[in-house]
């Protein structure tokens, strides 16, 4: 029985004795004494029948605790429904040399409950619950690329921010379909294990191939005992209204993925085609998010991580990514990305990461100004719940005014898991 079960049936049992304890106490002890000296045979004895008639009360309410904690029970959890959670406190600033950003310290936060259930043992729903009061800087998708990897900006209402379903298929194959969604959680291969803070370093590099966005979607995947693994999926924005899934009205992504993984390295490559003005803006320059066209593009996505076999090493483990992107616009039709990612592991204390990522922000072919991104942090492990991660991030980047601008950022972020 769980404690805090374990502690409401205590209080009410106690509830229960209590009348027991009063009729004990009433009991003239004085009075008995008496009867005993004097031997007075007329004072009313205590007997069998007097102790039978309090045992039946006691057994009584004893049956009225156990149906109400039946009733609790029912109206619990599943036993098969897993909760945890993660708040994220965040406190920061950002600085452009165009004072679009003017430096000022801000502390934000994120609250998130993931919900895991299963009705057969190896399927899963997957509920995620979150809110958070992210503004400016950490949630806006700019040509900055500060987005944070933790931000929200619920304004402080809790919302369902992701929701679907897995299950197998016979040997080897999964089905995931969902209102809620996103690409990246149907591949069938991991793509990257930098473990990022800004968002546009997430995925190998949150550029055209891996950018994605919560919609409806669904998707197959298949993954064999040696490590080959295959996948394809589907997502439209704005699904779930009037303009529906996989129509001519609506943002379609398409995204089909080869990998090979084993224990320290994996390999993939994704094809990502994306119809009726789909685009991205995590990890891109000014004329790189702005490239024209009938909204449709070819995404192509290269992908690789490795890893030492012992992570207390001096060698880092590596992810890297380069994406390609062309279009039908006459002009600015071709964009290229790359990212490098390193990370290492108890290196000045034991569970500590240390990380460190750059590269290059989707950029079209002659763009002037070559953008660039970088992140270093140092993520120190408090207790198993808690981490606490100072982060510098910065880079170079062309703004809506086609001026070069230089842009740094400052981060302490606290993480409470639970």
């Amino acid at each position: 029985m769980k404690l805090f079960q374990q502690m409401l049936v205590a209080g009410a049992s106690l509830s229960l004795l209590a009348p027991v304890v009063a009729h004990a106490s009433d009991v003239n002890i004085e009075e008995m004494n008496s009867y005993s000296r004097s031997g007075n045979s007329s004072t009313k004895r205590l007997d069998s029948k007097t102790f039978s008639n309090e045992i039946a009360k006691i057994n009584e309410r004893v049956d009225n605790i156990e149906a109400k904690f039946n009733e609790f029970e029912a109206g619990g959890f599943s036993d098969t429904t897993v909760l945890d959670g993660k708040a994220i406190f965040d406190v920061g600033s950002v600085d452009t040399d165009d004072d679009t950003y003017t430096g000022e310290t801000q502390f934000m936060y994120t609250y998130t409950l993931n919900l895991n259930t299963s009705f057969t043992g190896d399927d899963n729903l997957y509920t995620r619950i979150k809110t958070g009061n992210h503004s400016s800087w950490s949630k806006t998708k700019s040509v900055y690329n500060t987005y944070l990897s933790s931000g929200n900006g619920n304004g402080d209402s809790l919302k369902v921010d992701k929701l679907w379903y897995t299950t197998p298929v016979g040997d080897n194959w999964t089905v995931t379909f969902g209102p809620k969604i996103e690409n990246y959680y149907m591949h069938a291969t991991t793509p990257s294990i930098y473990q990022p803070v800004l968002k546009a370093f997430t995925l190998g590099g949150n550029a055209s191939a891996y950018g994605a966005s919560t919609s409806p979607g669904a998707g197959i995947a298949y993954a064999a005992d040696n490590g080959f693994a295959v996948s394809s999926n589907v997502t439209t924005q704005k699904g779930n209204t009037s303009t529906g899934i996989l129509t001519n009205e609506g943002k379609t992504s398409w995204a089909t993925q080869v990998g090979y993984t084993q224990p320290n390295y994996s390999v993939s490559a994704l094809v990502n085609m994306k119809y009726n003005g789909w685009t991205d803006s995590y990890f891109m320059s000014t004329d790189g998010k702005a490239r024209s066209g009938d909204g449709n593009s070819t995404n192509i996505g290269l992908r690789g991580w490795w890893r030492p076999s012992d992570s207390s090493t001096a060698m880092p483990s590596i992810s890297v990514g380069y994406d390609t992107s062309e279009t039908d616009a006459s002009t600015n039709s071709n964009t290229t990305a790359y990212f490098v990612g390193l990370n290492w592991s108890d290196t000045i204390n034991p569970d500590d990461k240390i990380g460190i990522a750059f590269g290059q922000p989707q950029k079209v072919e002659g763009e002037t100004i070559d953008p660039f991104l970088y992140e270093v942090y140092y993520q120190y492990k408090v207790n198993d719940s808690v981490t606490i991660t100072p982060t510098i991030f910065g880079g170079t980047s062309k703004n809506s005014s086609d001026v070069e601008t230089d842009m740094t950022g400052y981060l302490v972020q606290t993480t409470f898991k639970f």
